[in-house]
């Protein structure tokens, strides 16, 4: 089964020192509307322009998007 974004982005959770992909993770946990069944790109993206935590959040959520998208390729 493959792994949701949700699922990986919980990996950058519970860090010693924050950074903006910590708190991503952290608000997205915290946040019950956040799309956490979701493997798009469109709804994810469109959910965190609407409720975007921090002013760097898109570019944070590219990132990490990128990140998954390499490693599910890698699989």
């Amino acid at each position: 089964m493959e792994q949701t974004f949700y699922q990986f982005l919980m990996t950058y959770r519970g860090k010693i020192k924050k950074d903006d992909n910590s708190e991503l993770a952290e608000w997205a946990f915290r946040d019950h509307n956040f799309p956490k069944h979701s493997n798009s790109y469109d709804e994810i993206s469109d959910y965190l322009e609407w409720n975007s935590p921090f002013p760097s959040a898109i570019v944070t959520f590219d990132s990490i998007w990128n990140e998954y998208e390499w490693k599910k390729a890698a699989h």
